[in-house]
């Protein structure tokens, strides 16, 4: 007996059956848009290297979110810059800091949404790093003091946690910085709100932009010493699996594009949701691709955060987010 010719084509062959066997699926409810927020009024600062994103104060900021809730998506990561920088950065513990204010106005004005604030000094700090510097005493040299850094995590975590922030994101890839805040949050009665890790934080050269946005690079030396060797994955599924066992509720993985391979296997090896960020290094290119008429921007972006979810994302951290939503649907 013949067999018959297989044809796999013939699930191509229209949109209503290409979306009908569509493996995987990308909504706004499965991003969370970036933004960046300073002290000031009608303040819409443009950010160069990142086009389309701007440095926002609280008015503007809260326009932002209402377009952003009527496009379906239901969370944001705020980012603050603030009204002065010193070497603790002690503007991320201040109750009346920008990122505070920014959430308090935020939770009032829009109820229902998922207010992430990201916790990290790198934006608070003279020097530009992510946390207490120290002296190593060896010929002048410098090192990230991880414990004393810890007491200021726990500080800023609990102010942001009282001014009703929903999920507290760690970013500066601290030693023992789940647990420390976790027990922060557990002392205020505050063990509703979750921990968004930033578990496993690559040392990459996608965050260009970012630290322009930010006005967050270093002044001197590199975060090598904190962030992760972008060789390793066997470290990144011991660093996730770490931060689960602190308490963690999402872990994440950052950069996105460049590292989806670690994407799947942090996702095969934790039972928590996985978030990955598409940092704006990779938001760079696609817009610089599109601008120059190299490729379709709209249809590069949904291949990029689809090949994230495929990878095994459940939640995109994405400045496309407000763009994509307008053609994705709520979900």
């Amino acid at each position: 007996m013949e067999h018959p010719i297989i044809r796999p084509r013939r699930l191509r062959r229209s949109e209503t059956l290409r979306k009908m066997v569509r493996e995987t699926s990308l909504s706004a409810a499965n991003l969370i848009w970036p933004l960046f927020v300073r002290p000031g009024k009608r303040v819409r600062e443009p950010i160069a290297s990142m086009p389309g994103q701007f440095q926002l104060s609280v008015d503007e900021l809260r326009k932002e979110v209402r377009e952003a809730r009527s496009l379906g998506i239901g969370a944001v990561i705020l980012f603050g810059l603030p009204s002065r920088k010193d070497g603790r950065g002690s503007e991320a513990y201040d109750e009346d800091g920008i990122v505070q204010v920014a959430v308090r106005e935020l939770k009032a004005s829009f109820p229902g949404l998922i207010v992430v604030t990201d916790l990290c000094f790198c934006e608070y700090t003279d020097h530009g790093h992510c946390g207490i510097v120290g002296r190593t005493g060896r010929g002048g040299g410098w090192t990230l003091d991880n414990d004393a850094t810890l007491e200021l995590i726990a500080r800023t975590a609990a102010v942001q946690a009282r001014a009703g922030a929903d999920v507290i994101a760690p970013s500066g890839m601290i030693d023992g910085m789940v647990r420390t805040i976790r027990r922060a949050l557990d002392g205020e009665g505050l063990k509703d709100r979750l921990i968004l890790s930033y578990a496993a934080k690559f040392a990459s050269a996608f965050y260009g932009p970012f630290r322009d946005a930010a006005e967050s690079p270093p002044r001197f030396g590199d975060r090598k010493t904190y962030q992760m060797d972008p060789a390793n994955v066997r470290e990144a599924l011991r660093e996730t699996a770490l931060d689960v066992r602190e308490g963690a509720d999402i872990v994440m993985v950052k950069p996105a594009l460049a590292y989806l391979d670690v994407i799947c296997r942090v996702r095969e090896a934790v039972k928590v949701p996985v978030a990955a960020y598409n940092v704006s290094g990779e938001y760079a290119m696609v817009k610089a691709a599109g601008k120059n008429g190299w490729a379709d921007e709209t249809t590069l972006a949904l291949e990029v955060l689809t090949s994230i979810r495929r990878a095994g994302a459940d939640i995109i951290l994405t400045y496309h987010a407000k763009d994509m939503a307008k053609i994705l649907g709520k979900g």
